[in-house]
């Protein structure tokens, strides 16, 4: 059970956790589920139904990067919240921040998939995120 502190209030900021640790396994479902189907792809090229959108070249940025930044980035953000407060045994300074990173992170991983999958890249291994989507990366970090 939650420590609470004076005021009943927790002690720590659980709850910023949790979504991010929730959101870790459902983007390594995801992630994981598109690495399956595009394996399959390669074995039975039927597979894609000469749709351009989920063709072999196009999910597998989309199958690194759910993996990657998705599953990584979300445990990294779970893990980093968890260790800050513990280390330092105080609360997270702002909590609206803490939503706003979690925002932040999920809208530019969807945004992202979504985006490679209707042929939006940079054309950079690992970096194919569009500007608009590196800004909002860069605003999750810096807050």
């Amino acid at each position: 059970m939650a420590q609470t502190g004076i005021g009943g209030v927790q002690q720590y900021n659980y709850d910023i956790i949790k979504k991010f640790a929730i959101m870790t396994l459902v983007w390594g479902l995801l992630g994981m589920a598109t690495g399956v189907y595009i394996a399959s792809e390669l074995a039975w090229p039927f597979l894609n139904f000469d749709i351009p959108q989920i063709t072999f070249g196009r999910l597998r940025p989309v199958h690194t990067t759910l993996v990657i930044f998705g599953f990584g980035g979300s445990a990294l953000f779970a893990t980093s919240y968890y260790v800050v407060q513990r280390t330092c045994q105080t609360r997270l300074y702002s909590d609206w921040m803490a939503t706003l990173t979690f925002w932040g992170w999920q809208s530019a991983v969807a945004l992202g998939a979504v985006s490679y999958m209707f042929g939006y890249t940079q054309s950079r291994e690992y970096a194919e995120f569009e500007w608009p989507i590196d800004l909002i990366i860069l605003v999750t970090w810096v807050v």
